[in-house]
């Protein structure tokens, strides 16, 4: 039996039902192969070469599925037909050691069994243009966020991450927020009034200041607006000119992943992450109940809205059954896609017409519902005659000044009958017709109002806003849309007030830091032109090994500056090697490190280079000024050799006791870190004598150990050993 491999159970399911048992499906679960997760894994050196492994867990997978391809006739692999499901089948052809040119990939852009009986009749090599692009792309995003997320966890705190595209689309959210912070509104004054014609034979409407003296005119303060009231109160209001028009709206182009996201976003409140998840199920299939697994809609990662000729028939042809021939164009409706579209697949649409949203209601539950009758609608509107209204517009003139009125009623519903037309309304604009009036017509004012408004400042980014912008700015790929809104949001970057994005106070902070050392990283137009660049491979045309080795080095040097800008070269000494150290600055602020490394890795705050005058009491070091959680604390220089720690402070404020046996001059009296006194030679480093006890200056005679006087004034030998004990007179 011949073996079909695709990428998820849930797919696999669907397959395998459509097929019915004449062909054994089998998921690889995404991936079995990738760059390792804690290295870089790909070998600069050696013009780029990636080190793939099996990836974590897919060890039983990878066993199971080479068992089955032996046993197997014939092996398909029926991945996503993308650079991502390429670069998956390439690697099961790797792991499983099918030939490099056998003709096993197969694709299809739907999940039914027309598709896939056709697929099977077709198959052919893996395109090896389409993973050389997948694999740019991959070394590419490991290049810049391996490299440059320790910078940003060294030089601002742990825990943060940067890519290629994810920061760009960062950028974006925290340069909209400064424009907002940054924005002064302006006063201006909407000037209107209800008007109708003298005779009261049809109803009043509404007119708005426009011009005067023939010049667009706005009004900017209270005075102004009082002025201009008065004027027209004084004069009076002409019928200037008549404009009636039939208005037409076009159908709107079935959904790519972006205008799906959008508009999910926009009518049903769904994240892009969630939107893009509802739409997988969908594609893939779901169980429903009497009929088993079933897919409902078209491949889901595209930038195309073009639609196979069969798919545009069976919608001609249920528009003509459901709404009547006057709602069928006379052509079939075409869209062309967006200048860098990839156009590799078809748009999103559902499959099976007669499996309409009302049908299924009751078998999904809400989101799925909603997101299906989303697509099938717009799909089936995007082939619907184009909505037609009635539109009226009228300039009326009162002495200096010029008014307009506009109106506008629905003549013929169109595609609109299906799919609800979410145009902003003009404000500006009265609902429904104005009056068949006539030009000369003298009108009457009823009543005036002069409102008060301010400018407004820019709009967050919302998913949609925000995908609509990276897809009208080339930044990313469809596949990558709701992945990037995901991350900007897991790690904090953002957070939702609503449904709008605001920067966190760490994004502005990373957005900073990366634009001042990586402007070409961080410019939109240049990671446009490397989606365009990652284009031409797929299409054969350049070596995706040159592309990153054009990339890469003056990325490293801007890296290289990046880590070592404001560095400074000082006279202190590695006291580990004795190599200078270098100061440097990071999260913590200010510190110094060794510029031996990486033979010496030493790295001591900035502090930490201030010695106190207080002796270690273990090996007698001068003890270095540290900080730490709770503040200033001593620790000993010879760490990790000597772990002593004092508490700080002490050694302000010298007081002198005792007399050193070795060289004669006075011992210091010191204290411990728990608060225990102890004595010291001032002569340190030098003499390196300490006692608990008072050290008298003398020696014993009996062995030659230092005399000490004990609390209670005993003078004795501090040799424990020795029994020497000087007593005193009776008197």
């Amino acid at each position: 039996m011949d073996l079909i491999i695709v990428e998820s159970p849930s797919k696999a399911k669907t397959i395998s039902r459509y097929l019915q048992g004449k062909y054994r499906v089998d998921a690889s679960g995404g991936h079995i192969r990738d760059l390792p997760q804690k290295k870089l894994g790909v070998s600069v050196e050696r013009n780029y070469e990636p080190r793939y492994v099996t990836s974590p867990g897919k060890e039983e997978i990878i066993r199971r599925l080479a068992e089955e391809a032996k046993k197997a006739g014939r092996v398909y692999l029926a991945t996503d037909p993308d650079r991502e499901g390429e670069a998956i089948s390439w690697h099961l052809q790797t792991v499983l050691g099918l030939p490099e040119d056998g003709e096993n990939r197969i694709e299809f852009n739907e999940i039914s069994p027309k598709a896939v009986l056709r697929a099977l009749q077709h198959p052919r090599k893996i395109n090896y243009n389409l993973v050389d692009a997948q694999q740019a792309r991959r070394v590419l995003d490991r290049l810049v966020g391996y490299k440059l997320s320790p910078l940003l966890n060294n030089k601002i705190q742990n825990g943060l991450s940067a890519g290629r595209v994810q920061s760009v689309a960062l950028r974006l959210v925290v340069e909209r927020e400064r424009e907002i912070d940054a924005f002064r509104p302006e006063e201006y004054w909407t000037i209107s009034a209800e008007v109708q014609d003298e005779n009261r034979a049809f109803s009043p409407f509404r007119i708005l200041l426009d011009r005067k003296n023939g010049k667009k005119f706005k009004v900017t303060s209270k005075a102004q607006a009082d002025e201009v009231l008065a004027d027209l109160a004084a004069g009076r209001y002409v019928v200037a000119g008549l404009k009636k028009t039939i208005a037409k709206s076009h159908a709107p182009a079935p959904f790519t992943t972006s205008t799906l996201q959008q508009d999910a976003s926009n009518k049903l409140g769904m994240t892009a992450p969630e939107t893009m998840l509802m739409a997988q199920h969908l594609y893939e299939g779901m169980d429903l109940e009497g009929e088993g697994h079933v897919a409902f809609v078209t491949y889901i990662r595209t930038d195309s809205t073009r639609v196979s000729a069969d798919a545009q028939e069976a919608a001609r042809a249920f528009i003509k059954e459901k709404f009547g021939e006057e709602y069928l164009p006379e052509k079939p409706n075409f869209y062309a896609s967006k200048k860098g579209a990839q156009d590799a697949h078809e748009a999103i649409r559902p499959i099976d017409l007669t499996r309409t949203p009302e049908s299924v209601k009751k078998l999904l539950d809400r989101k799925h519902y909603n997101v299906y009758k989303l697509i099938y609608e717009r799909f089936i509107a995007s082939q619907m005659a184009e909505a037609q209204y009635d539109a009226m517009a009228m300039d009326i003139a009162n002495g200096a000044y010029g008014l307009k009125a506009n109106g506008r009623a629905l003549r013929f519903a169109g595609f609109t009958a299906i799919y609800a037309d979410f145009r902003k309304e003009d404000e500006e604009e009265t609902k429904g017709l104005l009056p068949p009036l006539e030009e000369g017509q003298t009108l009457a004012e009823l009543s005036h109002s002069a409102e008060q408004r301010f400018t407004k400042p820019p709009v967050r980014y919302t998913d949609a806003s925000l995908v609509k912008a990276m897809e009208d700015k080339g930044i990313g790929r469809p596949s990558t849309y709701a992945s990037i809104i995901s991350v900007l949001t897991k790690r904090k970057y953002v957070e939702k007030e609503g449904k709008y994005m605001k920067p966190t106070e760490i994004a502005y902070r990373i957005t900073d830091m990366l634009v001042r050392y990586f402007k070409d990283i961080m410019d939109v137009g240049f990671t446009a032109d490397m989606e365009e660049k990652l284009d031409r491979i797929e299409d054969g045309g350049e070596d995706w090994r040159s592309i990153i080795a054009e990339f890469y080095p003056p990325f490293e040097a801007q890296l290289r500056f990046a880590s070592t800008d404001g560095d400074e070269m000082t006279e202190i000494l590695c006291e580990k090697c004795g190599h200078p150290m270098v100061r440097k600055t990071g999260k913590y602020g200010k510190y110094l490190a060794c510029s031996n490394y990486p033979a010496c890795s030493n790295i001591i705050s900035e502090d930490e280079t201030q010695y106190s005058d207080t002796l270690c009491p273990k090996c007698g070091a001068r003890m270095l000024v540290k900080s730490g959680r709770y503040g200033k604390f001593l620790a000993c220089p010879n760490y990790p050799a000597c772990r002593s720690t004092l508490p700080y402070g002490q050694e302000k404020e010298d007081v002198f006791e005792g007399v050193c046996p070795e060289c004669g001059k006075p011992t210091k009296v010191l204290k411990t870190r728990t608060n225990k006194t102890y004595y010291g030679c001032s002569g340190y480093p030098d003499c390196k004598f300490m006692s608990w006890d008072v050290p008298t200056g003398e020696k014993c005679p009996k062995c030659g150990g230092a005399l000490i006087r004990s609390p209670r004034g005993v003078v004795k030998c501090s040799n424990k050993g020795c029994s020497y004990k000087v007593t005193k007179k009776k008197a």
